[in-house]
């Protein structure tokens, strides 16, 4: 058997398991904690049913996809549709691997510490080379160490619900070194932009997760078998969002700089990883 691909929703993995019934293909579908993986019969079908893949994941709402429903409904599997037992912590866990757990926690704590009267503190220590008067380039961490703070409950809030949604699919599917890549890569270079762009003081895991926005958007154009993509939905509010930053309606100061950036990283990686199959967990 050829795994296909993962499919995040089980509905629409019955659907499209349907539609390539009606083309004569025989797939099948595993329950896997990121949704449904879909698995070949035979593998000279690979080249056909992944190039359907790829046209599903564009427009699954495509009225032929629920024809397919109705006319080989037979062939499909029935699917728990629940939480299949988990809790809440429990699917937490399980839609992530450690790397993405890890930094996770390390941002919720220095959040923490920061708000129990250390930011000071903690800022000094970690914040950009030039933030703090005398810094050298033996405190090299500096050049990353910006990515692990955040000023706000909702700066916090909104970049690692992306980084846990986006670096736990990415660590799943593909492993830990894609996305320890990513992390040290989109966790550094764009913190050089955003300093050359407005100087030493900024913060936030922004930059990685535009470069996981990036990364998941062209692996899903590129490569679907992956399991790896981002809805064209979501990609388009990522880049209003980040055209918003350059303007003031939303009231705060943005890293412009280190967004772009991070954007550019992903999506050249994603164009390194598509062609390297050996990225991909089988």
């Amino acid at each position: 058997m050829i795994e296909l691909g993962v499919i995040p929703n089980a509905r629409m993995a019955q659907a499209f398991i349907d539609y390539l019934a009606g083309l004569g293909i025989s797939c099948h579908a595993m329950p896997v904690e990121q949704g449904v993986k879909l698995v070949l019969a035979n593998s000279t079908d690979l080249i056909r049913a992944s190039e359907e893949l790829e046209l599903f994941i564009k427009n699954p709402n495509d009225p032929k996809y629920l024809q397919a429903s109705w006319d080989n409904g037979d062939a499909g599997v029935k699917f728990d549709y629940g939480s299949g037992g988990l809790g809440l912590a429990a699917q937490f866990i399980t839609g992530a691997g450690p790397l993405t757990l890890v930094i996770f926690a390390v941002c919720v704590l220095l959040f923490a510490v920061m708000n129990l009267g250390f930011g000071n503190q903690v800022y000094s220590a970690l914040s950009f080379f030039n933030a703090v008067p005398g810094a050298d380039l033996e405190q090299i961490w500096r050049v990353f160490t910006p990515s692990l703070m955040h000023g706000s409950i909702m700066h916090v809030v909104f970049n690692l619900l992306w980084w846990w949604y986006l670096g736990g699919k990415i660590e799943n599917r593909l492993g830990t070194m894609p996305l320890l890549t990513l992390l040290l890569v989109a966790g550094t270079l764009p913190n050089i932009v955003q300093y050359f762009v407005s100087g030493p003081n900024f913060l936030g895991i922004s930059g990685v997760v535009y470069a996981l926005v990036g990364y998941s958007y062209l692996m899903g154009k590129r490569s679907p078998q992956s399991g790896i993509f981002l809805p064209d939905s979501y990609m388009g509010f990522m880049i209003i969002w980040l055209v918003l930053g350059f303007t003031d309606i939303l009231g705060v100061s943005m890293a412009n700089g280190a967004h772009i950036g991070g954007l550019a990283v992903g999506l050249l990686q994603a164009r390194i990883d598509s062609r390297n199959s050996r990225h991909i967990k089988h």
